[in-house]
């Protein structure tokens, strides 16, 4: 590697040969670069010193030499694309500049070579090493920061990588301004795009991606097709870079007026009538008019101004005045430009949304007409749209959204838009069998519809839907079948249908058919599908009450315990989705249920299913899964809970992973699922409450123990819930409990008083104990846990003792408050 870096001296007695760089201006006005002359780059016979020999023995010699460096460089790339990446960015400073003296000796980088070498393919050849070298490395630029002023001692990493960073910004976009070449030019734009795909840009100061911004917008129009690529590739790393960035957004927000016309681009084409897009639209739907939207701009942002005019209308070739004898041709865009052009608005769609909704109902119709085209990757780039046009409307009537309701996209225009979706190309592309991929796409854009707009959906079009998918589902296909099952997976959550008998039904039917495929891709969206199905099975239970269990079919739960439990020893994929699905069915099961011996044995073998999931070294989300699994089937008062054999076994496996399970969440939710059970009678005899309680313990003394700094943040909320998990046990605490209590607490006492002062007076930190959120519902919680203890008739020598400490606990958390 040493040897691949070339000396200051090497490199001045290079590049002494070439003319000067050229002077290179930015327009602070416009935040654009501009070069008066490329004169060096041109050299005409008439202008050189040589004679014809002469010269051409001069040509000769720099033509050997630029060989002699293309080879270099191109055993260069050959290293570094073999090179660990970890070995390749110890050796970042040697190439990549980190000072903004390129002429100076000490300054010698692959920058030197693609802004100062004569020949345009050795250009080429050190932006492409760059590029490779840029490729992946999200991670190492990651601690690059220079957002607030370091006045240290010394330079950290974290702020030179900054500077080399910023560096490679400015001599990027020199070499931009001053190549002349149209296959260099290319190189440097793809290298832009490398760049701007691994920079932390929320850690570093605004401008950079102005500037570039600014500087590529004319290069759309570039005569070269693979400048025009190349370019919209890099404006698509724009737009999806850590977004929504606040830097990006400003930009976006910039009207088309201001795009091409202050870059200096060649004159825009005219406009005409077939530029629907361009007009403001007028939204008069049941009520529902333009009023109850965000205020719109007259025109949408430049961005979305060029991408629907390459995609959808012809490009217009123009001649000259004097050449009577031509005329224009009107044909669209090479395919590879129109692709691009997609992918920038599918990447403008998800990342800023709150921006291209204003032209929903527009984009909508670039998809549809997308799809009606023979091509079929357009077609396939036009259902992707759909897809991310449909998640935007989906995320921003999310829970925990933060769009105000009067920003949203309203439920009646979601509506139409879908209603003419599914009046177009949508249903012929889901029934496309010469092209899965498209069938795919077409699959995952019918499951982001709006469960509201869906339910305001002719009944037709519903039906349309849900045919469709359940037809899918038969499919040879692995991705089509895997996609349906996905969509069917996500319907069942819809409030219009979970309560459908025949739908919940017949998506259980397909789930089953899936479940048993031979792809493991099919089987994994199954599973998924599958745990959506029993959640809804739950909250039917939930809402419907007992007419919704009776009704469900017998015969079709107990093939769904089964292959639930069959699908539990698949692949980790499927495991972690099976064993939902497990604890929710055997939640929903009723006495009636387990007394009929078709389901006995089916019961205990998805039991002992779930037990050796938790107790077996599978992946952490796996175990997380099946201990929120049999916190579930806790709940369900018609299990046998305590008395049952596979009651010790459940608990001895939650107990295990409370007190040494690796991963601090696994223990959270272990923690959470031993305070479930409602009653004294389900935690068994007391020897197994006193399992269960100094197993607690001893999980709340470990609570910080660990070697992955990763897992100190669950500290607070592992202990917050095993603090609650004790309490509860008190609160149902008998005579026969108390002598294991009083040990423990005399013991330990004073490490469990810490950390019950602090669950009674912190509030909850995370997602994960959700009940008894507020610091004066727990200390009412112990208050009530005290009048239970005090009512235990058993000795004092066991109460008093148990008494006197929970109150000091109250007294101290009261004197910290009031403190």
């Amino acid at each position: 590697m040493d040897q691949l870096h070339l000396s200051n001296a090497d490199a001045q007695n290079n590049f002494s040969m070439s003319p000067p760089s050229t002077a290179v201006v930015y327009d602070t006005r416009r935040g654009t670069f501009s070069s008066p002359s490329l004169s060096w780059k041109r050299v005409t016979s008439s202008e050189s010193e040589y004679s014809d020999t002469e010269g051409g023995m001069q040509n000769k010699l720099r033509s050997y030499q630029a060989r002699v460096r293309q080879g270099a460089l191109i055993c260069f790339l050959s290293t570094v694309k073999s090179l660990e990446k970890k070995v390749l960015y110890g050796y970042w400073s040697s190439f990549v500049p980190d000072t903004s003296a390129i002429g100076s000796p000490h300054s010698v980088s692959l920058m030197t070579i693609a802004l100062k070498d004569p020949s345009p393919k050795t250009r080429a050849s050190a932006l492409q090493v760059l590029s490779a070298m840029l490729e992946g490395s999200k991670q190492f630029l990651s601690v690059a920061e220079d957002a607030s002023n370091h006045r240290q001692a010394f330079t950290p990493l974290s702020v030179t990588l900054a500077f080399s960073i910023r560096e490679l910004h400015r001599c990027l976009l020199l070499a931009l301004v001053a190549e002349s070449s149209s296959q260099t030019l290319t190189q440097i734009i793809k290298c832009l795009a490398h760049l701007v795909s691994n920079v932390p840009y929320n850690r570093l100061k605004p401008g950079l991606l102005t500037r570039v911004w600014n500087q590529i917008k004319p290069y759309i129009r570039h005569r070269d097709v693979n400048v025009r690529v190349s370019s919209l590739t890099l404006l698509g790393a724009i737009v999806s870079a850590q977004a929504p960035l606040p830097e990006v957004q400003l930009l976006l927000q910039q009207p088309s007026s201001s795009g091409l016309l202050n870059s200096g681009s060649a004159t825009p084409r005219h406009l005409n009538d077939s530029e629907w897009w361009r007009k403001p639209q007028l939204l008069e739907l049941d009520g529902h008019s333009k009023d109850n939207l965000e205020v719109l701009p007259s025109e949408p942002c430049w961005l979305v101004h060029q991408c629907i005019t390459i995609i959808v209308l012809p490009r217009e070739e123009y001649h000259s005045d004097s050449d009577t004898n031509t005329t224009s041709s009107c044909s669209y865009e090479p395919s590879p430009v129109r692709l691009e052009a997609l992918q920038v608005l599918a990447y403008l769609v998800k990342g800023y949304f709150s921006i291209t909704q204003s032209f929903l109902l527009e984009l909508g119709d670039v998809a549809c007409k997308c799809m009606e085209e023979a091509d079929p990757s357009v077609q396939l780039h036009g259902a992707k749209l759909l897809e991310e046009l449909g998640s935007g409307i989906i995320q921003q009537y999310k829970s925990d959204s933060s769009v105000p309701p009067s920003h949203r996209i309203p439920v009646q225009l979601a509506v139409t838009f879908w209603s003419t979706m599914l009046s177009g190309p949508l249903p012929v592309a889901l029934q496309n069998i010469q092209h899965p991929t498209l069938q795919t796409s077409a699959c995952d854009a019918l499951s982001s519809i709006l469960p509201e707009a869906f339910n305001k959906l002719q009944n037709d079009r519903q039906i349309l839907c849900i045919t469709v998918l359940l037809g899918l589902n038969h499919s040879e296909n692995p991705l089509v079948k895997a996609a349906a099952v996905r969509a069917l997976g996500v319907y069942i959550l819809f409030p219009c249908l979970r309560q459908d008998v025949m739908f919940v039904a017949d998506t259980a039917n397909a789930v089953l058919t899936s479940l048993g495929d031979k792809s493991p891709n099919v089987r994994a969206k199954a599973a998924w599908s599958l745990g959506n199905l029993t959640d809804t099975l739950i909250a039917n239970m939930e809402v419907m009450g007992k007419s919704f269990q009776e009704e469900f079919s017998d015969l079709l739960l107990l093939k769904l315990l089964k292959l639930a439990t069959q699908a539990s020893k698949d692949k980790d994929k499927v495991k972690s989705n099976a064993v939902r699905a497990l604890g929710n069915l055997l939640h929903f099961l009723q006495s009636y249920h387990i007394e009929k011996p078709q389901f006995r044995e089916s019961v205990e073998d998805a039991l002992q299913a779930l037990i050796l999931t938790v107790q077996s070294d599978v992946t952490m989300k796996v175990r997380w899964n099946a201990c929120y699994a049999l916190g579930n089937v806790f709940k369900n008062s018609a299990l046998p809970l305590g008395t049952a054999p596979w009651s010790a076994q459940a608990y001895s496996a939650l107990t295990s992973v409370v007190k040494s399970c690796k991963n601090f969440k696994v223990r959270i939710k272990s923690a959470m699922a031993l305070s479930i059970p409602s009653t004294r009678r389900c935690y068994g005899s007391p020897e197994q409450y006193s399992e269960i309680w100094n197993a607690l313990i001893l999980a709340l003394e470990k609570s910080e123990d660990t070697q992955d700094f990763l897992e100190f943040k669950y500290c607070t909320s592992l202990r917050t819930q095993i603090c609650q998990a004790l309490i509860h046990l008190l609160s149902l605490a008998d005579s026969g409990d108390l002598p294991c209590i009083k040990k423990s607490l005399m013991e330990k006492g004073s490490t469990t008083k810490s950390y019950l002062l602090y669950y009674l007076n912190s509030k909850v930190e995370g997602d994960e104990a959700i009940e008894f959120s507020q610091p004066y519902e727990r200390f009412s919680m112990l208050q009530e846990t005290v009048k239970h203890i005090c009512n235990i008739k058993a000795a004092p020598e066991y109460t008093v003792p148990i008494v006197k400490y929970l109150e000091e606990v109250m007294s101290s958390s009261m004197e910290a408050v009031m403190s």
